[in-house]
């Protein structure tokens, strides 16, 4: 008999849905595997991981991801890694966009988990949403990812 797995529950982390597919647990802290979708313009505020490598591969749409003094432009099929150390962030640039999130090591996934709500239905989250830079920056802290600056700043500004 062989068993069927359903997807993971879609969760909205800050202004996108995330969807985590492998846990640290999983992999015995190895990595994690988290599905991110956002729409126009969606970007995350200036970090940098200091214990991880992330990884970002396009499924669809366009991401333009700026790590260090790169600016690099991603579409479907794309991958980039920002590597442990850099400062870096992303910004959306179809329409919407899709993508996965690749750590290794593991944690992210429990900085998502810790801060994300479940999603009410598959749809991104309403725009404009509420929330608290404060306890994002202390989430992310917990596992090793320091907040730089807020959404639209770029690493070389």
């Amino acid at each position: 008999m062989s068993a069927v797995a359903s997807g993971p529950d879609p969760l909205w982390f800050t202004d996108n849905i995330a969807r985590i597919h492998v846990t640290g647990e999983q992999t015995r802290g190895a990595f994690c595997v988290v599905e991110m979708e956002g729409r126009r313009g969606s970007m995350p505020p200036l970090h940098v991981h200091r214990r991880d490598e992330e990884s970002f591969f396009v499924l669809d749409g366009e991401l333009v991801l700026f790590v260090g003094e790169e600016e690099i432009r991603l579409a479907a099929g794309g991958c980039v890694v920002a590597p442990r150390d850099v400062p870096h962030t992303y910004r959306v640039e179809s329409e919407q966009a899709r993508w996965v999130d690749l750590n290794a090591p593991a944690g992210f996934e429990r900085f998502v988990a810790e801060v994300a709500v479940p999603a009410a239905g598959e749809g991104l989250p309403p725009a404009g949403r509420a929330s608290d830079p404060a306890a994002l920056a202390a989430a992310a802290a917990a596992q090793g990812i320091e907040i730089l600056g807020p959404p639209g700043t770029l690493p070389r500004a």
